[in-house]
């Protein structure tokens, strides 16, 4: 079977688990610049690049991979966030962006194969790409709204660079994530659709949109139906919400979402919200108590955690739905679905 296939099946039995947060976990291992730099030469500051410590501490990230896994989880991540051309070039790392993706890929990858030998049951590797920090769809110039600092092509080129690479390294999936900007998500769907050309097999996608209102839109204005008409021409094998607010926050549109899309839903909202020190005070506890009664009314198939979220986090909601049933994927009738910055439906 292919790795959709096999995560299909899976999610058929039981709600399935995500990993958490690679950098709140990174954070507290309070590393120094030369933990980062390694032994790289780059010419530029490396602390605060968490991406690169797969080349130069790749024990760390598979400590925190590991300890996903103990916690539970069916699906781990790669710490590929920002490993692309433009957010590596604030650290001059724009050259290594290969080498990133593919060490990242083979620490998941290794890992999720020598659990899966423990017990049978089968994990599976989602190659993270995060938006980077351009937008196609706005301006950076507010007295020039029709500028853009890339193109969609260069854009798509970047984001194939980086998913090359992680299918290289072994994942299953790649992750579109933390969606701000639906144009950009495109751009990864264009990435991924030209590989598979060229491999000549299926790279199946996971994408998860972010929100930045409590008013269920993007940054560039989809709310969440626009947003899943949108790409739902890529089949991807999940579709879902993370980052942006925590569980509570976000329940209206979980409950949105998973009435309309046909596609396995994936849900890894942050711990909370953020205190007066950008740090994040939810508890496991309470965490796996909001999102499980998403598992209890069969709204979710797939439950994680993004910021500030931690292995105790991923623990304590594994426990907390392991008797829930799987959402059941509805199946809409056929229509007509376009998406403006709202949903339209024609009759």
């Amino acid at each position: 079977m292919s790795a959709r296939e096999h995560l299909l099946a899976a999610a058929k039995d039981r709600v399935l688990i995500f990993d958490g947060a690679f950098g709140t976990q990174i954070q507290l291992r309070k590393l120094t610049e030369e933990d980062y730099a390694g032994d790289l030469g780059l010419p530029a500051d490396q602390k605060g690049n968490n991406d690169i410590l797969a080349l130069t501490r790749p024990d760390v990230i598979g400590d925190i991979t590991r300890a996903y896994l103990d916690a539970g989880s069916d699906v781990v991540s790669t710490n590929t966030f920002s490993a692309n051309r433009i957010s590596q070039a604030d650290y001059a790392a724009e050259g290594l962006v290969r080498d990133i993706n593919l060490a990242s890929g083979k620490i998941a990858r290794a890992l999720a194969d020598e659990y899966a030998a423990k017990d049978g049951r089968p994990r599976f590797v989602a190659g993270a790409i995060g938006p980077t920090n351009k937008t196609l769809s706005l301006s950076p110039d507010v007295e020039d709204p029709g500028y853009r600092e890339i193109t969609f092509d260069e854009l798509v080129a970047v984001y194939k660079e980086q998913a090359a690479a992680l299918i290289e390294g072994g994942v299953d999936f790649i992750l579109i994530e933390t969606v701000f900007d639906t144009l950009n998500a495109k751009a990864g769907i264009m990435a991924a659709k030209q590989l598979e050309r060229e491999l000549g097999r299926e790279i199946p996608l996971m994408i998860s949109m972010t929100l930045t209102d409590l008013s269920g839109r993007n940054l560039s204005g989809h709310t969440v139906e626009a947003f899943w008409y949108a790409v739902r021409h890529a089949k991807p094998v999940t579709i879902g919400l993370n980052c942006s607010f925590g569980a509570e926050q976000l329940r209206p549109h979980v409950k949105v979402l998973s009435q309309i899309a046909d596609t396995l839903l994936l849900i890894y909202p942050n711990a909370g919200l953020p205190n007066e020190l950008g740090e994040y005070d939810e508890l496991p506890d309470t965490t796996a108590g909001l999102v499980k009664d998403w598992a209890d009314h069969g709204q979710v198939n797939i439950l994680g955690g993004c910021c500030g979220s931690s292995p105790a986090h991923i623990a304590a909601i594994a426990k907390a739905v392991a008797s829930s049933e799987p959402r059941v994927v509805p199946h809409p009738e056929p229509a007509m679905k376009l998406a403006g910055l709202e949903a339209f439906i024609a009759a």
